[in-house]
């Protein structure tokens, strides 16, 4: 199958794990449904055209996401049909990922688009958010710098932890997190993700980070891992000291707002444009408002949630896909509670342009196993991109 083909389908990735300098990656066992185990691969970059600055890495596509099934990068796929997937766009940057923290992350900062222009030729930084999905015993994050800290109460932070691994924590504020909240980290700010933390992160699409602390549990960070090749002065300039507590608190903490319920979906805006004009994220929960009762005899049929549209007014269509082809459309707000706990599986389905174009492929389409009764569908829309969704599972009474 050449490139066209792809681009004309719904695409699928491979699992895309990543390379940090932290120990996590448990959680991604309940998340994703695998035997993960902690370990120096605790990210998964679930949508990425970015590539993962890892030292000594040679490998050009390090962080890119593979479309399933074969050996195309999501970077050439865009590079060589770009007028079919992106239309008049000049390009498509793209980041999403989720982590787990079985430690504290180095604290860090994040270079904004000046600061990228003048030292990484770049037209993106890396301001980021994160909604906490869920968590360990005692998870929590690192954010803003306490009252009164100095340049050189960080510069001191920064010699002594060649030695003390709490040197730089001392600096930062501490922040318990459960389950649900949402923080916008822009860039410049001082933050570290804490320990006990799985994390679904969106942010501009790089992966610069200075990160000048010399250990990170038992690792031993180098000088590349922790100034990106620039000298220390530059690299520490990024840090911006008037994110404090009552600024993190006041501007950096954001509350989930409904924008509407109706039709068995709830809309909620958790980032949203007046929080960055880099990207945006939305959650769609479709519950289970109960329309229709299936039998025993179409229990066979798979259900597949179809999303039209998703940059402008959501909508959604639940059909059933017998296996013998034939398809029963469901309507638009029909979820059922008994069909969606013993079917098969529920699929998320691009929006295709041919009325009928997704019944040729279904057969290929992989199936997500789904044993609860509610749906949350995350929408990210970037500056930098096209909508990009996924279906996150979760099991309620």
């Amino acid at each position: 199958m050449n490139f066209k083909d792809y681009a004309k389908k719904p695409i699928f990735f491979e699992k895309n794990r990543v390379f940090r300098v932290y120990l996590g990656g448990k959680l991604f066992s309940d998340f994703f449904g695998d035997n993960s185990q902690d370990s120096f691969y605790p990210e998964e970059w679930i949508c990425s055209s970015t590539k993962a600055l890892n030292d000594g890495s040679t490998d050009e596509f390090e962080g890119v996401s593979k479309i399933k099934g074969t050996d195309i990068y999501f970077s050439e796929l865009i590079e060589a049909e770009k007028e079919l997937m992106l239309g008049n766009r000049e390009g498509l940057d793209v980041l999403v990922k989720a982590l787990d923290s079985a430690i504290r992350l180095p604290v860090q900062a994040h270079p904004d688009k000046e600061f990228s222009r003048k030292h990484f030729n770049s037209e993106f930084g890396k301001a980021e958010a994160w909604l906490v999905l869920a968590t360990r015993p005692d998870a929590h994050i690192f954010f803003g710098f306490k009252d009164d800290i100095t340049k050189e109460d960080l510069e001191k932070a920064v010699n002594d932890s060649e030695h003390d691994k709490d040197a730089m924590e001392r600096l930062v504020n501490k922040f318990p997190v459960t389950a649900g909240d949402v923080y916008f980290i822009p860039a410049k700010a001082i933050h570290a993700i804490g320990k006990g933390c799985l994390i679904l992160e969106i942010q501009e699409p790089t992966d610069f980070t200075i990160q000048p602390e010399r250990l990170c549990g038992d690792y031993r960070l180098s000088d590349r891992q922790m100034y990106l090749d620039l000298d220390k002065e530059t690299a520490l300039s990024v840090f911006d000291y008037s994110y404090n507590k009552d600024r993190v608190l006041k501007e950096c903490k954001k509350t989930p707002k409904v924008i509407s319920n109706e039709n068995n979906c709830v809309k909620t805006s958790i980032i949203s444009k007046e929080d960055t004009p880099c990207f945006s994220l939305e959650r769609y929960e479709i519950n289970n408002g109960k329309t229709e009762t299936l039998t025993d005899t179409e229990y066979p049929y798979e259900f597949i949630v179809k999303v039209d549209n998703p940059s402008s007014e959501f909508s959604y269509k639940l059909t059933a896909l017998g296996n013998d082809g034939t398809r029963k459309d469901l309507g638009g707000s029909v979820i059922m509670t008994k069909a969606l706990s013993e079917a098969k599986g529920i699929v998320y389905e691009k929006e295709v342009e041919e009325e009928n174009a997704a019944v040729q492929d279904e057969s290929s389409i992989p199936k997500i196993a789904y044993n609860g009764t509610k749906v949350l569908i995350f929408v990210i829309d970037t500056l930098f991109s096209r909508i990009f969704s996924y279906l996150w599972r979760t099991n309620v009474a």
